[in-house]
């Protein structure tokens, strides 16, 4: 009876936090593995793609969630500061607010996801981190071509949503490939890093702040190698991609930093 009573306890626990009984069971034989592998003498192996991370409470991987929070907190404290400092007239008040907030969107699914792998959570975290990166080559062309050619800037959105939607049907409806996946993002993300740092470099006499857009697209890709330091969790809880998360948290500041002086300066120009 005792057991009985025991057990039940412990299912009541589980799914207080979200966890089934049945993902409590993989998660203790999971550890049981890596017990077995590490006595014998063998490298921490991978679970289903994934290094074993010690779960707290209900976070799945604890401190690339905590970090998650952290970057959409950046980008929250970040997005009222811009709204208090930019008046709405400035040509490019909406484009920064709608970047903002796909930001946003983005970090609470990488916290949803950190927070509990399932396949809805991966595919959800994997979309919204892409429609950042298609988002801010857009953001980059409203700022460089689309101010002086609008119908350029909504001939290339176009482009991107349709993109965009190929992307997630894709992933969703043939293939769920991450290589595909990945390279879609680098590829993306080189067109973005190489026509921002362009645009700094033309402009960078006679408008002083853009160092503060350079040092933002230099550090992301630069701080997205750290992906490729793939190693078991120290103590279990941080891995390559948690310490990739950690290292993205002071970057919102600098970059609004950035878009405050660039969107004032385009009032000036407005005004004149």
């Amino acid at each position: 009876m005792g057991s009985a009573s025991q057990a039940e306890n412990n299912d009541k626990d589980c799914l207080s936090l979200c966890w089934s009984c049945a993902d409590d069971c993989k998660y203790s034989c999971m550890w049981l593995t890596v017990g077995l592998y590490i006595q014998e003498g063998h490298k921490v192996p991978q679970f289903y793609g994934k290094w074993p991370f010690y779960r707290f409470l209900f976070f799945q991987e604890p401190a690339s969630a905590f970090a998650s929070m952290l970057n959409g907190l950046a980008h929250y404290v970040m997005l009222g500061r811009y709204q208090a400092a930019v008046p709405q007239e400035s040509p490019m008040y909406h484009t920064c607010i709608s970047f903002a907030m796909i930001t946003l969107n983005a970090w609470v699914w990488s916290t949803v996801f950190h927070t509990r792998d399932t396949p809805l959570t991966e595919k959800m975290d994997y979309f919204c981190a892409s429609s950042v990166v298609l988002y801010s080559i857009y953001l980059c062309c409203v700022r460089t071509v689309g101010l002086a050619h609008p119908w350029a800037a909504s001939l290339f959105g176009a482009l991107l949503i349709g993109l965009f939607t190929c992307h997630i049907w894709y992933l969703t409806f043939v293939h769920f490939d991450y290589g595909y996946n990945m390279a879609a993002n680098v590829l993306i993300g080189l067109i973005n890093l190489l026509w921002w740092l362009s645009w700094c470099l033309w402009n960078r006499c006679h408008l002083p702040y853009v160092w503060k857009c350079m040092v933002v697209v230099m550090m992301l890709h630069g701080l997205a190698l750290l992906e490729l330091l793939d190693f078991p969790p120290l103590l279990w809880v941080f891995d390559a991609h948690a310490v990739w998360h950690f290292s993205t948290i002071p970057v919102p500041f600098l970059f609004y930093s950035f878009l405050i002086d660039d969107s004032w300066h385009l009032l000036d120009v407005k005004m004149e």
